[in-house]
């Protein structure tokens, strides 16, 4: 395997070979990402091939300075973020009573059959706006004062977004564990 360092001044020098080895090293964490902050896999692929292009457009940037892999995950990020305001998504905000939901209150079972591919499936099942805030905020770690700034909206709003994604969220891992216990109960 390639070390990262010489992989990144072939990608410099132009050397396409290193630039598909740099892409097929890292698409698959970064395609990751980008489901988290689309709707569907068509818009993730975008967002990766867009993404990837600004990684390589910005890679003179890079300054070997902390993990290249963060610094490519934060242009991916971005990369969604721009996505989502070119098209409005991020002000368009169904009030949560409109949300289909079941009528079961959260549930406080017992999760252990719920696995990561289930729990992703349903984030991405939030609402644009919902999914975007509860990403950068639980997933990406940003403050809701960094979120406010990256997304145009105040600190209350990004506070209110996030509690009414994991209240949704509440509901419908409650569901969704509690079909799978119907069916494997038979």
């Amino acid at each position: 395997m390639a070390d990262i360092k010489d992989l990144i001044k072939g990608c410099l020098e132009g050397n396409r070979r290193d630039q598909e080895l740099l892409y097929r090293r890292y698409a698959g964490k970064l395609y990751a990402v980008c489901l988290q902050y689309s709707g569907n896999d068509d818009e993730a692929k975008d967002i990766l091939q867009e993404g990837f292009i600004k990684i390589f457009e910005n890679l003179h940037n890079y300054k070997f300075e902390g993990s290249f892999e963060g610094w490519m995950r934060r242009i991916t990020v971005n990369t969604a973020l721009e996505k989502y305001r070119s098209r409005n998504n991020l002000y368009k905000v169904e009030d949560i009573d409109q949300i289909a939901e079941t009528d079961s209150e959260p549930d406080t079972e017992d999760y252990s059959g719920l696995e990561a591919n289930d729990l992703l499936a349903i984030i991405r099942e939030l609402p644009p706006k919902y999914r975007m805030i509860f990403n950068l905020y639980a997933i990406e770690g940003y403050s809701h004062k960094e979120i406010s700034k990256m997304v145009n909206i105040s600190e209350g709003t990004s506070k209110s977004n996030l509690s009414r994604a994991r209240i949704i969220l509440q509901r419908r891992v409650g569901s969704y564990t509690g079909i799978k216990k119907k069916i494997a109960n038979g």
